[in-house]
Parts: C-alpha cells; structure tokens; sequence
C-alpha cells in the first residue's frame, strides 16, 4: 500500500539513519541552511564547547574574527596560558557565555558602548563581574576594571560591524543574577570573585520561552551592527556540573537541554536562510554510540566525540574533507582523562569550579 513513509530515504528511519549508521561520521545527519566558506567573516561565542568549534574553523582556513588578539608583549607565552587569560577562545575577549540572556545582555552594552558591569573582589584583587576569569590574579583597582571593560565592548563593535556568520553555542538555562539591577552573571558569586548574598542575588532557570524571545533579540541586534548578519546556533552536549534547582543533577540536566534545543530549533525554522541549527548535542548524545563519546565522568565530551562533531560541521561547510573519526567502540581506555587534562583540546571552562570547590 502507498503511504507517505514508503518514499523516505534512509536517514528519516531509526534502524538506519542512526542504529545502521556510523555515529563517528554521521555526516548525513546536517544540510547547512547558512554557508561558510574559507573569506567568510565568522564570530564565535557560546559555552565551554564553543570553543571547539572556533578552533576547528581556524584550523580549516575560515576567516575567524578575533576582536582582541593577544598583545605583541605576550606572544611568547604558551598557548595554554594565553587562553586562561581569554585569549584565542572566542573572537573576543567575553570568555564563556553560558546563556542566551549572558549573551544579549552583552550585546545590548555593546550597543550602549557603556560598562553595565559590576566589579567583584577577591582579597585586594579586581574582578570583571561579567567576565571574572579572563584575568585570573584580577586588578589593582576597580577602574581599572572599567577602563578594560570600555575598550572591550569598543573592539566588540568594531568585529561586529563586519562579521557575516556568528556561531552561538548555548550551554545552559540555570543562572545566577543581580535581583536589582537583573544582571546575569556566567558565574555564581563567590565561586571565581566576589560575594554571595541571598538579599541581592537570586537564582534563575530560563524558560523555553524566555530563550526564544532571548534568540530572537539577539539576532534583532546582530543585524542592527551588520545587516544580514546571519546565525548558526548549536547547543553543547556537555552535561551541567552542578545545579542549583533542587532537581537531581540528571534531570535538571535533561531539562536544561531540552528547553535549549526546543528553542533553538524554533528560532532556526521561523528565520530559514539566515538561521541554522547545527546538531552538536544529537552527534555526541547519539545512543548508537553507547556513550563512548564521554570521558570516564560521563560529562565532558572525548576527543574522538569532538572530532565526529568537527567532521560533520566542516564536511557539510565543504570547508575540508571530513577527517576520519576515532571509532567510538574504541574510545573507552584511549584517554585516560577528560578533555580538560591539557592539550591541544583543552578547554577554558568556569563551571567545573563548581564542583572543585564544593565544600
């Protein structure tokens, strides 16, 4: 009997689009809606897995932006030292922007070209409230802070102005915010600078709905530095550290998620052509790969998932050949650590610290 599933190819079936296909180099699984090639003028920014992402579109030849390249007098400085100052991660200085509103909220002061931070301290030190790891000894003094922080959202302006595709990774729904002012922070105070106080600070978990209209601003102010600015949002497949919900840490995880992947798939198919939705999460969290992709913590992602993520991303771009991926039914023993063990694969990620200074 005809039916509308007997015409389907095979990526539309479970048995096999996903069970019958190779997880490390499903590259059937992404047609990209918005195009990079090699002059494209690309800005990235998002969560800890992001900065994968940048790397990898470097690494093949893309014309990534960088608003804030290291100075000449720390170019001797190893590579690793350089992003623990915030250096190389994005195409700015921000460090990792975990939420849609850290990065609306960012884009918003841009546009104001004034400082809405605050300054937190630790001991004599000075930290940027909105960034408090991108100096990780701080300033001497508060105006320093400030001086940085204007000069920051100056060269932020400038990148803006001519980037042509910005690639946002979103991380997280749970956020620690100013009651008062509204301000959400990338970090809970307390845990990099700063002080915690119940009166002032509140904890907030964003709705699906409340990332939408985040999405859709965000892309409203994108365009308004460049006209026709176009997006690609992807959502990290990393699990939360630690919650702050009163959930379980799995189903506040699970939760977190979802919400971010409903409203990034929302935002992608109400702007066809000038937004798209690249599946990050999908590639790593596949159960065809039966878990192989995570490090022993079962949360941070293994080389071999992130280079299954890159191979799609870059094969679907036409940016190179998609590099064989490690085969995930070998991954268990080949990495003794996670991803934060060094390296080149290493990444800058404040909420670990979560859990390492859990009392």
């Amino acid at each position: 009997m005809d039916h509308p599933y007997a015409s389907l190819p095979p990526t539309a079936f479970w048995s096999t689009g996903t069970a019958g296909a190779d997880p490390g180099a499903m590259h059937a699984i992404h047609r990209p809606a918005v195009r990079i090639g090699p002059a494209t003028r690309v800005a990235t920014a998002g969560s800890c897995f992001a900065q994968h992402i940048g790397r990898a579109l470097r690494a093949s030849g893309v014309a990534v932006l960088d608003a804030e390249p290291a100075p000449a007098f720390a170019v001797p400085l190893s590579e690793e030292r350089l992003r623990a100052f915030g250096y190389g991660l994005y195409s700015g200085r921000y460090g990792n922007i975990y939420t849609a509103r850290q990065m609306l909220q960012l884009l918003q002061e841009i546009a104001g070209g004034e400082p809405r931070t605050e300054v937190w301290m630790r001991g004599s030190r000075a930290h940027d409230a909105l960034r408090p790891n991108v100096e990780p000894w701080g300033l001497s003094h508060a105006r320093e802070v400030m001086a940085l922080r204007r000069a920051h959202l100056h060269a932020l302006a400038a990148m803006l102005a001519e980037c042509e595709v910005f690639v946002f990774t979103l991380g997280l729904t749970e956020a620690w915010e100013n009651r008062e002012t509204g301000l959400v922070y990338p970090v809970a105070p307390g845990v990099i600078a700063g002080s915690y106080d119940p009166d002032l600070h509140g904890f907030r978990n964003f709705r699906q709905a409340e990332v939408r209209a985040d999405l859709e601003a965000i892309l409203a102010l994108l365009q308004g530095f460049r006209p026709g600015m176009a997006m690609i949002v992807t959502v990290s497949p990393v699990s939360l550290s630690a919650t702050a919900s009163g959930e379980h840490v799995l189903t506040a995880t699970t939760r977190s998620k979802a919400v971010l992947r409903a409203a990034a798939g929302g935002f992608a198919a109400a702007h066809p052509g000038a937004v798209d939705y690249f599946p990050s999460f999908e590639i790593v969290t596949n159960p065809a790969a039966r878990g192989a992709f995570f490090a022993p913590g079962a949360r941070e992602v293994r080389p071999e998932g992130v280079a299954a993520v890159m191979s799609v991303f870059l094969a679907a771009q036409g940016l190179t050949e998609a590099p064989p991926a490690a085969s995930p039914a070998a991954a268990p023993g080949s990495h003794d650590g996670d991803e934060e063990d060094g390296g080149e694969d290493r990444v800058v990620c404040e909420e670990m610290l979560l859990d390492a200074f859990r009392r």
